[in-house]
């Protein structure tokens, strides 16, 4: 079996494993296949047109699976229209590269279904680390938008309740940069969903050969 971790921070290989390892622009060239893109958090303005360089030159590398994480996130510091206006650049390379995106999003999801309806775009869009409401979870599945679910599907009763109500084709699952492995989080899945974790591995597999070039 080929487990699939759709986001991580975690440079170490993993044992039957296909992982892309979150990087940011500045970050040294890695041989894993990898996402790249500005997160929220660490958007300078200053900087902004330099990360832009060495962001494209990274999306135009083999092993580059998927622009991100970036995304909206209305707890950060950084100025939210600077914020939007940082994920849309984000959108256009992802449909200029034929790239899909990884998400990150916090207290921003009308904003991300909003601009997923405003901008029609054609690659794939993931929205890594759910960890919200069912009717949320409803409202971007419903839109084209994938859920990764990651660590806290483990301990948390509310999120399992979701994930056993929702439908398995849409779903990711990721480590992010928890220190829980990708195969805990897939017996978990499976457990909750109540099938074969040989069943939960297939669709996962699916999933992710559905969107990503490997």
């Amino acid at each position: 079996m080929t487990f699939f971790d759709v986001h991580t921070h975690n440079f170490e290989p993993q044992k039957n494993t296909t992982s892309i390892v979150n990087q940011y622009p500045k970050d040294p060239i890695t041989g894993s296949f990898f996402s790249v893109g500005i997160h929220p958090w660490y958007i300078s303005e200053y900087e902004l047109e330099h990360e832009f360089t060495l962001l494209m030159e990274k999306l135009n590398l083999k092993n580059c699976l998927a622009i991100g994480e970036c995304g909206l996130d209305k707890l950060s510091e950084t100025n939210y229209e600077t914020q939007i206006s940082v994920f849309k650049r984000h959108i256009e390379l992802s449909e200029q590269t034929k790239k899909p995106l990884i998400i990150h999003c916090v207290k921003a999801y009308n904003d991300i279904i909003r601009l997923k309806k405003q901008l029609k775009p054609q690659q794939t869009w993931i929205l890594h680390g759910f960890n919200k409401s069912y009717q949320i979870a409803e409202d971007l599945l419903k839109n084209e938008i994938y859920i990764s679910l990651g660590s806290a599907l483990i301990k948390n009763r509310k999120l399992q309740t979701i994930a056993s109500e929702i439908d398995s084709s849409k779903i990711l699952l990721e480590t992010d940069n928890s220190k829980e492995s990708i195969t805990n989080i897939y017996n978990t899945f499976a457990t909750i969903k109540n099938e074969n974790i040989e069943l939960v591995t297939k669709q996962i597999s699916k999933n992710f050969n559905k969107i990503f070039i490997v």
